[in-house]
């Protein structure tokens, strides 16, 4: 059992949930500088930086709506956590290709990009083990009747 009768499956899953949602959170910090910059000065916002925000926005609020013990047993979830990770998946690549490889000597925009790839990846793989885990919580749990079941 867990805490003050809670399963520790679903304790688990509200920790994993809560480091999305702030990994969430401050990716849409990080590009939102850039996006608020460019607006400021009349810029052109790329379409990546935009895409980075509806990420981390989509991200959190799953984050957030999730944390509803009733809405992880549907069998949808395990599905739409496997879209948000190849959408971070896909943000990963764009901004990693991008700043990896340069070097931030002096350059604290540099440097910040640099730590947003980062926290893309923790991001990534936080949703991956999302997946993989509602899934297998799915697959368990498949079998066992509910008080809608016919049989």
């Amino acid at each position: 059992m867990g805490l003050c009768g809670m399963a520790a499956s679903y304790l688990a899953f509200c920790a994993l949930h809560f480091l999305q949602f702030v990994l969430a959170i401050t990716v849409c910090g990080l590009y939102g500088v850039d996006l608020h910059n460019a607006a400021q000065n009349g810029k052109y916002i790329d379409a990546k930086w935009v895409y980075a925000e509806v990420v981390g926005s989509l991200s959190a609020v799953t984050a957030v709506v999730y944390s509803t013990p009733c809405l992880l047993r549907f069998a949808s979830v395990w599905v739409w956590n496997a879209v948000l990770f190849c959408l971070w998946a896909g943000l990963v690549g764009a901004f990693g290709s991008m700043y990896i490889g340069q070097d931030p000597r002096d350059d604290p925009d540099l440097m910040r990009m640099k730590n947003a790839v980062w926290v893309d990846l923790a991001s990534a793989v936080l949703w991956l083990i999302s997946t993989v885990a509602s899934f297998t919580y799915w697959w368990r749990h498949r079998a066992h009747r509910t008080s809608r079941s016919n049989v």
